[in-house]
């Protein structure tokens, strides 16, 4: 129950970011449309940078084996997401940013600082392998859900900076090849802005949205619902079942790292996209913004019933 705690004081923390984006709207020292450049640099910049960071670690073999469950269970639970994601899209007739805020998860931006204080720095880089993933999936999957079939050209991934920084983090880390410090740092000091960043993106959009429309809107509830609880309860059996947490060293820690990335808020990245590519953002924003403010009590629950059944 300790881990539920610390965990709950850690989201309230990003939280007041977002009621910051908020009041920057209200008091009229920005506009909503302010945040588009902020969208840019979080995806462009700030992705890319926590990227190529988290791979400049000293190899061992203990860290590869929990390296390879931990990409193991990112590439199996993305599977269950998108099989859940067709048939919650055709059972509930979900539109393209429904479908995509209910499969996707803020993984990156709640999560590393979540694992940092949680369980400490070193254990971060279990949590990129799911990021690593998820990131992939962005720029494909949940692309060509938010712009439509055919939207998404193969060259376009191919030239995409955030698949590229995958790429160098992952070679870079193969062939144990160590960035300057001065490098290091820079990626750090820039990939520390991932979670601010995203909140204020959101509070920001959330203040252009009277409140009436969000309290007054049941399919943002219905998604908030799908992300929060229904994804994460499914994805809990699945976890314990599969039982992963028994297969390596530390795999316990490694497991519960995994599956926090799957019950978080609906990504911060899908708000961003509809955003950058004009689709519907405010929708977007909706339900970015109340899935951020209710995980504050649903991430707590859902990892105390996952250590109730140790």
């Amino acid at each position: 129950m300790e881990i539920a705690f610390i965990l709950a004081g850690k989201i309230i923390e990003l939280t007041l970011i977002v009621l910051i984006g908020y009041a920057l709207v209200k008091s009229k020292l920005l506009q909503s449309k302010d945040s588009y450049p902020l969208s840019v640099i979080g995806l462009y910049v700030i992705s890319p940078a926590v990227m190529i960071k988290a791979f400049q670690i000293d190899y061992t073999p203990e860290l590869l084996k929990g390296l390879l469950l931990s990409l193991g269970m990112a590439v199996f639970l993305h599977v269950i997401l998108i099989t859940l994601g067709v048939v919650m899209k055709k059972t509930l007739k979900l539109d393209p940013i429904e479908h995509a805020a209910s499969i996707y998860s803020n993984s990156g931006n709640l999560i590393i600082p979540l694992v940092m204080s949680m369980f400490g720095e070193q254990w971060v880089i279990y949590a990129t392998c799911f990021i690593v993933v998820q990131t992939f999936l962005f720029w494909t999957h949940c692309r060509s859900i938010i712009c439509g079939k055919g939207a998404v050209p193969l060259k376009n991934i191919v030239k995409n900076i955030n698949i590229w920084s995958i790429i160098v983090g992952a070679v870079l880390f193969a062939l144990q090849i160590k960035l300057p410090p001065i490098i290091t740092g820079m990626l750090g000091a820039v990939g520390s802005f991932i979670g601010p960043n995203a909140m204020l993106v959101a509070g920001m959009l959330i203040a252009s949205i009277p409140v009436k429309s969000i309290l007054s809107s049941k399919r943002v509830y219905l998604v908030t619902f799908l992300r929060l609880i229904f994804v994460p309860v499914c994805l809990l059996f699945v976890v314990k079942i599969g039982g992963f947490a028994h297969w390596v060293e530390n795999g316990e820690t490694i497991a519960m790292i995994s599956f926090l990335a799957t019950i978080s808020p609906a990504a911060a990245t899908v708000t961003q996209m509809a955003l950058v590519y004009g689709k519907n953002a405010q929708k977007a924003s909706m339900i970015y913004g109340v899935t951020t403010m209710l995980c504050v009590f649903t991430m707590p629950l859902i990892i105390a019933l996952y250590q109730l059944f140790d």
